[in-house]
């Protein structure tokens, strides 16, 4: 009977030349999820006056174009009458 050798993947190998260091190190701090996923967890922070959130409010977020203009919409529209 032949034994098996086990090995532990860790990912892709590195050798492609084509992505620079920048890409791969800013994708390795990046995660993609889902609105529905991170919008209850923030609406709850928002609430309970959570410090934490200071600490990432000029992060950049990357949204749809078509999300960012309903946002603008809402922005425009919830003004408080005069």
């Amino acid at each position: 009977m032949a034994m098996r050798k086990l090995r532990v993947y860790t990912g892709p190998d590195h050798e492609s030349t084509s992505r620079s260091m920048v890409q791969e190190t800013s994708r390795a701090d990046t995660v993609r999820v889902t609105l529905g996923d991170v919008l209850p967890l923030l609406a709850d922070a928002v609430a309970s006056d959570r410090t934490w959130l200071s600490d990432f409010a000029d992060d950049d977020l990357t949204i749809s174009s078509d999300l960012f203009d309903v946002l603008q919409a809402y922005r425009h529209f919830r003004r408080p009458s005069a």
